[in-house]
Formats: structure tokens, sequence, C-alpha cells
């Protein structure tokens, strides 16, 4: 076999060993590889695609866990199995690579199990990247699952994707106003969410004299977020204050401050121990997305999240139950003592 068979994408999100297993599946699935045919080497692998001989190791041992190649000493590695039931290829396109896309790319993977091959791009919340993206990759996919989140150029995304078919789209995390037709979705309702899990910690969060949140300009972050935040505040008659960055405020007794950004709560740890002030007691903290951390830092803050592994599960049965519903993901508050 000719190497020229194998593709490997060095712009894909796709872990490259992986990128090697689908490839050859793909071509043993087409018959390009068939039963009794040799593989390159490992060297030839490594050597043709600037990938280490610990990536192209990695590959060709979970085909043969898979039992579709075997080994033979001094002769290399074979095909011995051309029943391939991968009958599933996904485009998928995040906004970004964070911890809480991990876990629904995972928890995707994992839904999915040998049935699907995955190629995996991040886009960087840049409309004019994730067409490129699509346009380059529009063809020969059997679904589309896409994060649809854009710092601007939503309009010029949207076109794109409203020329996709619908019952091959999968949307998940934020819906985006505009697709048309009967698609399937797992999404967050921001504005509803915050609103709820706010409303929900009320009797904690009612010794405060205001709620301050930290949402930087030019976030990636939906303005959904602001706005049930303003809803929460005012339906309950609370003083608030939103503010773009930590740094040129000054931290107060009687304030909660509710960070969007991971930066921004690394910033506001930071200043706490030179006001002196006491958190969950002088001062409350809630962050938006839970991470293992947070359960351990200052005994533990108070996190407002949705369920990023079973997003990525429900977009997964999604796909293999052909279904084209759409589902709220749910969202949580976590009180902690940070509030």
């Amino acid at each position: 076999m000719s190497v020229k068979l194998i593709s490997i994408n060095e712009f894909s999100a796709t872990p490259k060993y992986q990128q090697l297993v689908n490839s050859i599946l793909e071509s043993i699935r087409f018959g390009r590889l068939k039963k009794g045919d040799t593989l390159p080497s490992i060297n030839e692998v490594s050597y043709g695609f600037e990938i280490s001989r610990i990536t192209v190791e990695k590959g060709y041992n979970e085909l043969r866990k898979r039992n579709f190649i075997a080994a033979h000493p001094g002769k290399g590695f074979f095909v011995i199995n051309d029943q391939v039931e991968q009958d599933l290829k996904i485009l998928l396109l995040f906004n970004k690579l964070s911890a809480h896309k991990k876990q629904i790319y995972d928890s995707l993977v994992a839904k999915l199990g040998n049935r699907a091959a995955i190629e995996f791009y991040i886009y960087n919340n840049d409309a004019t990247q994730f067409c490129q993206l699509l346009e380059n990759h529009k063809k020969g996919y059997s679904h589309y699952v896409i994060i649809p989140n854009f710092i601007e150029g939503d309009e010029q995304a949207l076109k794109l994707i409203n020329k996709l078919p619908k019952d091959q789209l999968i949307v998940i995390d934020k819906m985006l106003d505009g697709i048309t037709g009967k698609f399937a979705a797992v999404y967050q309702p921001f504005e509803d969410d915050i609103f709820g899990a706010l409303g929900e910690a009320w009797e904690t969060l009612k010794k405060y004299n205001r709620m301050v949140l930290i949402f930087p300009e030019n976030s990636y972050y939906p303005k959904d977020i602001m706005q049930g935040f303003i809803n929460f505040c005012n339906s309950y008659e609370f003083n608030y204050k939103i503010i773009n960055d930590i740094r040129k405020s000054k931290i107060r007794p009687g304030e909660l401050y509710l960070n969007v950004m991971e930066d921004d709560l690394v910033k506001l740890l930071d200043m706490i121990p030179a006001s002196g002030l006491k958190v969950g007691q002088d001062i409350g903290i809630i962050s938006y997305n839970e991470t293992p951390l947070k359960k351990f830092i200052l005994n533990g803050i108070t996190t407002i999240s949705t369920d990023f592994s079973l997003m990525g599960e429900k977009a997964g049965e999604l796909i293999l139950n052909n279904k084209k519903e759409h589902t709220k993901n749910p969202f949580t508050i976590r009180l902690r003592a940070s509030s």
C-alpha cells in the first residue's frame, strides 16, 4: 500500500493518530484496501507525513485492537478484516478549543463509537474562517455538527449554513437565529438559563447589595447572558453593574461578582488579597462554566453551568436516531463557599 492512500490534515483538530485510523478504514470500506494488503511501515508513514513514530504506532495499535490489521514479524502490517461498519462521516466545527468543548467532543466521540469518522476543525470565533472551512468541506459527509458562535459576521455564516442539507445538520451549544428548515439541535437558551439559575439561588444571593457582571468587550460569549442577568436584577430589584475590565474597578464589600471569562476570574482572585475582604462573607463570586478546579479554589467557587458532556452525548443520540428535534441542555447552579 502506498502512503498516498492515507490522508492526514495538519490543520485539523482531530488527533493525527485518529486521522490515520479513519483514513485506513475509509480505504478498506471503499475497496481501495483489501484483505491481505500490506500497510506502509511505521517509518514510512512517520517520514511521509512528518509525524512521530509514537503517533503512527498509536494509530496502528488502535486498528489492531479493533481487529482490522495484524502484524507479522519481519513482514509488517496486513489488513485482516474488510468489513467496516463505519457508516457515518461527521464534519465537526467548533468555535474554540477549551476544556468545556473537549468534554463535548469526548462524549460525542464516545456515543458514536466505531460507527463514525470525525473530522474536527476550530474556527476561532471567526466567521470568515468558518465559511472557508465549510466551503472546503461541504461534500462527502453524512452529518455537519456545528457550534455557530461568532464575534461578528453572523449573516455571512448563516447563508452557508442554510445551504447545508438540514437533515444532516446538528447545531450544538448556541442556537443561531435565521437557520431555516427542520434540523437537530442541543442548545443553551442563555438568557433564560442565567435568569433561572440566579433566581434559584436568590435566598443565598440576597445578602449582597449589588451584583457586578464582568463581561469583556468583543467577547465571543452571547449577549443573551448579559440580557438574562439584567432581567434577573430588574425582576428581583437587585442593584447591579456591568463592567468590561475588573482591573479598572475597585472591589467593594457587599458586592457579588459574576465572571464569564476564565481570565477575569484569575484577575479577580489576584486582586482579592490586597482588598482585605473575605470571599463568601464580605464579597461573593459566581463563575460561569464548571471546571474541576473550581470545587477547590477558596473552599469552592459557586458556578453556573450547562452539562457539556451531556450535550455531546445528546448530539450523538440525535445522529444515531436520525431525529430532528431541538433539545434544551440542562443548566444548573452549584452553590459553594464563595457565595
